[in-house]
């Protein structure tokens, strides 16, 4: 019969769910190499590997999948409010407790995504990281200049370089300072640039994503970045899973006669729940041709504030998106809508 077994340091853990006495603990190195070696060493049957989400988990998790063995990621936010009550913390302790945790069950699965979406993943991290050092190189040019009373003021990318070197002229320090610096933004720009094209090039090429586009509002960054995290679509039973795996309902306490609704739990990708909500304050703000959806949202507006307003309908987006993907269909919209989008 199957026992539990422990393996630490690599946070990875293997268990049985029949019963709870430990037979074998041990250290292994975090590769699936070793770790394969490790289990087929023990010369028992295994019925399941538990893995705790990490930056190697889904290498881990894929590799050892394919050599047979039978993991499971579990949700990391669970196991750290599991072990909140053990007073020595340590890589031992961790494995013996989240080996515990998959033999009763207590624990939340975690889908571990495609190949192909990992790469998409990563060219949306890789390209957000470039605009977001082009931003800090811009606003750290503002605040040296301002401090000599140069304002930069309200500018495009194209003519931002000129600028700093006409605020500059006349003085030798700053326009050395400014060059390096223009030198530096150059490289990144040209870089953010070709990543950007590669999205834009991802974004056309991918059926799901083009029909994504179709909502008015959601763009290439935004459908790529929601199917990316989704993956598969069948893996959620219901469009209405989406709103509380992104983080776009409310929290929730009760308690006696306590009863507290709180804000949003923001739980899951980050990255889905901005680009959702980018695309609901497109909507709301800007003429857009999506007549219902935006009516929807206006009167939520005018009873509840306009970023409540906004935070429901990135939600109802990323349930008609969901329910676009699983369905194979287009964006559907009234006959006025088509005729507006005509």
């Amino acid at each position: 019969m199957p026992e539990l077994m422990c393996l630490w340091n690599v946070q990875v853990y293997a268990l049985s769910m029949r019963r709870a006495k430990i037979c074998r603990e041990g250290e292994a190195l975090s590769d699936p190499e070793s770790l394969v070696a490790w289990f087929a060493a023990l010369g028992t049957e295994l019925e399941l590997i538990g893995l705790e989400a990490g930056p190697l988990s889904q290498w881990l998790y894929a590799e050892m999948t394919a050599k047979g063995l039978s993991c499971e990621l579990i949700e990391t936010r669970h196991v750290r409010t599991a072990f909140k009550i053990m007073p020595v913390k340590t890589d031992k302790k961790d494995a013996r407790g989240i080996a515990q945790l998959m033999r009763l069950g207590w624990f939340r699965p975690v889908h571990c995504k495609s190949q192909p979406a990992q790469e998409v993943r990563a060219v949306l991290t890789a390209r957000k990281l470039l605009q977001t050092k082009l931003l800090d190189i811009e606003k750290s040019l503002r605040g040296i200049l301002r401090g000599f009373g140069l304002k930069v003021g309200a500018i495009s990318t194209g003519g931002f370089e000129a600028r700093i070197l006409e605020l500059c002229e006349g003085h030798e320090t700053l326009t050395q300072i400014a060059r390096s610096i223009l030198d530096a933004r150059q490289a990144l720009l040209e870089q953010f640039n070709l990543l950007h094209r590669k999205v834009l090039a991802m974004a056309k090429a991918d059926q799901r994503t083009c029909r994504l586009m179709t909502i008015p509002g959601v763009g290439p960054i935004t459908s790529l970045t929601f199917v990316s995290a989704i993956d598969q679509a069948e893996r959620f039973s219901s469009s209405r899973d989406i709103g509380p795996h992104f983080g776009l309902t409310p929290r929730k306490y009760q308690s006696g006669e306590t009863d507290y609704t709180g804000r949003i739990s923001k739980t899951g990708d980050a990255s889905v729940r901005t680009a959702l909500y980018e695309a609901a304050n497109t909507i709301m703000i800007r003429p857009s041709k999506a007549i219902r959806l935006k009516a929807w949202a206006t009167a939520i507006a005018t009873r509840s504030g306009l970023k409540k307003a906004k935070v429901a309908l990135a939600r109802k987006l990323g349930v008609i998106m969901h329910a676009m993907l699983r369905n194979g269909q287009d964006f559907a919209a009234t006959q006025t809508e088509r005729a507006a989008m005509a």
